[in-house]
Parts: C-alpha cells; structure tokens; sequence
C-alpha cells in the first residue's frame, strides 16, 4: 500500500521527542502516534507506537514488517516533518 498522506503535530519540551505523526496508507488505513525522536548526534528516526504493559516492558501495537517498509514510511515522515518545521521557522523569521 502507498503512503497517500502524512501529517506531523511538532510537540515542545518533550525531551529528544520532536513531533507526533499520522500515516495514511492507500487512503484507507491510518496509523496514529509515531514519534519523531532526535537521536544520538542530532539523527533523526522514527518511533513507532507502543504500550507499556504491567510488568513495564513496552510492546508494540503497529510497525512494519519489512527494512524496507520501515526505510519508506521513516523518509516520508521525516520529510514531512522538515518540510513543516522549515516552513514554521521561515514564517517565525518573516
């Protein structure tokens, strides 16, 4: 299924977490609350949801089962995000 839509919701004072996202899939399907995470030396990645259970271990709920399912949906949400964090600074600046 091609990713038919993304949209980012930039989060503020939340440690190394930059942003929520939602993936549209085919325009049929969505997956809400991954994470934009800064990582080690400024790389950015890609979280995908999880719930902690009782023993608080974490699990998760959505993610790709395939490298190259997670390669495509990790660039279209970071490319989304750039685009929409460089179009917020440039209207801060302006």
């Amino acid at each position: 299924m091609d990713i038919s839509e993304v949209r980012i919701r930039p989060v503020k004072g939340a440690g190394r977490m930059r942003a929520f996202a939602s993936v549209v899939f085919g325009g049929q399907f969505v997956v809400h609350e991954l994470k934009v995470v800064e990582g080690s030396e400024g790389r950015m990645f890609v979280a995908f949801p999880s719930k902690r259970a009782a023993s608080g271990e974490y699990f998760d709920i959505a993610h790709p089962i395939t490298a190259d399912a997670r390669d495509r949906i990790q660039q279209a949400v970071l490319a989304a995000y750039r685009q929409q964090v460089g179009g917020m600074a440039a209207e801060q600046a302006g």
